[in-house]
């Protein structure tokens, strides 16, 4: 049972903060498809601090994809104190502090997983933040910054003694990024020395991997990422899985073009046409990936500016797809 302050969840499912995906849009289709917490994509508290319009757009949230959490990242305690405030002030149900970004442009500020490097530090800022805003605090992390000083049990300790009121363990070194498997076998031994949930993030890209991560090690959560891009049902399937142990739903053409274009439709109503338009570009390959044809019909999207074209052409092609699925079943038939 994942529990943090008021939210109360069993098994829960989540939706990973990530740069450039975790958009208003993609996070209701998640949700829509059962995903239980969203989170923002992840907001520099340097931009906050200083205003910048740009920065200050990713906290948007709206009511219908409760909860949902803004995730933050910086290195300075001042202005991660800032920025938690002017976070609480779009009224979240959370806040969660990353400190697990590996990228380089982040750790090269000190920000993100840099943050393993100094523990007490770590646990200074954490405090600061918990004691300047009264919403529930949650915190990201890794196992440690490389395969050396591997340190999470301390930094977990570290991390409720600051107050924070759940840990989500990306169980990679920094040093690794995204590569190898995620060790799963730390989470049994992080829930062994606190008392706050612990919720499992890496090397989750299936529901059975996400069955798998509930029944191995007694995670409080699991957190999806890179596997819901370019398969938001994952969450309904996960469900689906840890409720009847099997999965019902069928992702078909059908399924993968209309969700295509909710998605969409959720963005232009967020973004307006063209911005949503051009932005959905990067989603095609995961929406079409296997279909028939799919690489011709990408390129042929890249030309649309306008959501009523696009849609035309998207049915156009499942009912092709469709047909064509007829021909090829009656062919088999006669020559069965």
């Amino acid at each position: 049972m994942l529990k943090i302050a008021n939210i109360e969840i069993k098994n829960a499912v989540l939706l990973a903060p990530m740069e450039d995906v975790t958009d208003i849009s993609f996070r209701l289709v998640c949700k829509e498809l059962g995903a239980d917490i969203v989170y923002t994509e992840f907001v520099n508290s340097e931009g906050l601090v200083r205003a910048n319009a740009k920065t200050h757009q990713k906290l948007k949230i709206i009511e219908e994809e409760r909860p949902v959490g803004i995730q933050i990242y910086g290195a300075n305690i001042d202005s991660m104190v800032g920025a938690a405030k002017i976070a609480e002030a779009e009224n979240p149900d959370l806040i969660d502090i990353n400190a697990g970004c590996w990228v380089k442009n982040v750790v090269g500020h000190g920000a993100g997983s840099a943050l393993l490097k100094d523990p007490p530090y770590m646990q200074q800022l954490v405090k600061a933040v918990v004691d300047s805003t009264g919403l529930p605090v949650t915190v990201k992390t890794r196992l440690g910054w490389d395969e050396k000083s591997i340190q999470i049990l301390d930094v977990a300790k570290r991390m409720e003694d600051a107050g924070a009121l759940a840990l989500t363990v990306h169980c990679r070194t920094r040093k690794a990024g995204h590569k190898g498997e995620a060790d799963w076998s730390w989470i049994p031994q992080i829930k062994e020395v606190i008392n706050i949930p612990v919720i499992l993030n890496g090397s989750v890209l299936t529901a059975q991997d996400v069955n798998t991560a509930f029944d191995e090690t007694g995670a409080d959560g699991i957190m999806i990422a890179r596997g819901a891009i370019g398969n938001p049902w994952i969450f309904n399937e996960a469900k689906e899985l840890l409720s009847t142990g099997n999965i019902k739903t069928v992702i078909d053409e059908e399924l993968r073009i209309k969700t295509c274009l909710r998605h969409l439709e959720l963005a232009v109503k967020v973004k307006g046409e063209k911005r949503a338009v051009l932005e959905h570009r990067k989603f095609y390959s995961g929406y079409l990936k296997g279909l028939y044809n799919a690489s011709k019909i990408r390129n042929e999207l890249m030309k649309f500016v306008e959501y009523t074209a696009l849609e035309e052409m998207l049915l156009g092609y499942l009912n092709d797809l469709k047909n064509r699925e007829i021909i090829i079943s009656e062919n088999s038939i006669e020559h069965a």
